[in-house]
């Protein structure tokens, strides 16, 4: 994977669970980080004293977070009524060069600020909230 546009790692959100997706508006910033829960299964015997962890065990989770500027009502009403609906739609992560992560997602922080002299502006935080399907580009 070569460089790539950092404007091009894009968000989206199912707005009427119908399974059509649109960019969730105005983000400036995107993160998407995957974790593996490890299982320690080290013994007495275990070659020279090494850690040995079980592979394929353990939960999996991916979160994703954004920070940006309100463009859009839609989308930023969609993720008002996620946040305090307790809802889990599926998102969509496009990672350019690499593929896409689609899956439910729980939207665990919406933070507003603004200054007076400048934009209004939104963090958000997304914990995985179910399996994730992953389509390779």
């Amino acid at each position: 994977m070569g460089a790539q546009n950092g404007k091009d790692l894009l968000i989206k959100v199912d707005m009427t669970g119908d399974g059509q997706f649109e960019t969730m508006a105005g983000l400036r910033a995107t993160r998407v980080s995957f974790n593996a829960e490890t299982i320690d299964v080290t013994s007495l015997s275990s070659q020279g004293g090494w850690r040995e962890l079980l592979g394929g065990a353990g939960a999996k989770s991916a979160s994703i977070s954004g920070a940006g500027v309100f463009r859009d009502a839609g989308t930023d009403e969609r993720a008002r009524a996620i946040f305090f609906n307790g809802e889990t739609p599926d998102f969509q992560v496009i990672i350019p060069d690499f593929g896409v992560i689609e899956g439910p997602f729980m939207l665990t922080g919406l933070d507003y600020a603004g200054s007076h002299n400048g934009e209004a502006t939104f963090e958000l935080s997304l914990a995985s909230a179910g399996r994730l399907d992953f389509v390779a580009v």
